[in-house]
């Protein structure tokens, strides 16, 4: 098989399209992921069983589930009920919803983590219950759980290539619809395969020097 330049000359512009549009879905994603991972989190230390035991469920069945399977659901079952978003909103509230699941666990361990002395503490000062935790307790939490968190952004970074399964052209689905056009899939792929390294590499190599920066 002979490599073909030309083909990798004609796919960049499609490639750099799909990077934008990768690391788009990434960052959105991430957002969600970590937003409503804390809302799962403080939501299961609820004193409310009423509460505590819904989100419980919810974090489990989604965390159990495939997300390939609740991308499809959210894109192709929700219009039958007159839900209806885009193919990039959907990728976004799916790769969001699935690993706040697991940013859930993370920040439970994190506030777990937290020393009992600081509860106390903020009792004995009669701190509000939301300036508790807004002021002491989730600082102190967020802070050793940074690491593991950027782990999940690697993560959320190598699972993105679902998305377009329900059409939405980031690298893998500009690399898709380019083999199909042109009947040249091997060039696309392995510079897909390339980006993703070089992405995904350094952002380990980061997170490894934050995690011994955290820990002194």
């Amino acid at each position: 098989m002979k490599w073909d330049w030309s083909a990798v000359s004609d796919f960049m512009p499609r490639f750099w399209d799909g990077v934008l549009v990768t690391l788009q879905a990434l960052a959105l994603s991430v957002i969600v992921a970590f937003a409503l991972g804390l809302v799962w989190a403080m939501a299961q230390r609820s004193p409310l069983k009423v509460v505590r035991w819904p989100v419980t469920a919810i974090t489990e069945f989604v965390r159990n589930t495939p997300l390939l399977v609740q991308l499809f659901f959210l894109y192709y079952v929700l219009p039958e009920w007159n839900i209806t978003f885009s193919a990039l909103t959907t990728g976004v509230i799916g790769l969001g919803l699935h690993y706040s699941t697991y940013t859930a666990e993370v920040y439970r361990a994190g506030i777990d983590g937290v020393p009992v002395g600081q509860w106390e503490a903020a009792t004995a000062l009669n701190l509000p219950r939301s300036r508790t935790w807004l002021a002491v307790i989730l600082p102190q939490a967020i802070r050793r759980v940074v690491p593991a968190l950027g782990n999940y952004v690697v993560a959320m970074l190598k699972d993105s290539p679902l998305i377009a399964t329900i059409g939405v052209l980031e690298m893998l689905g500009e690399a898709r619809q380019f083999g199909s056009i042109t009947f040249q899939m091997v060039e696309p792929l392995v510079v897909v395969g390339i980006a993703f390294i070089v992405i995904a590499y350094p952002a380990s190599l980061l997170l490894r020097a934050l995690e011994r920066r955290l820990v002194r």
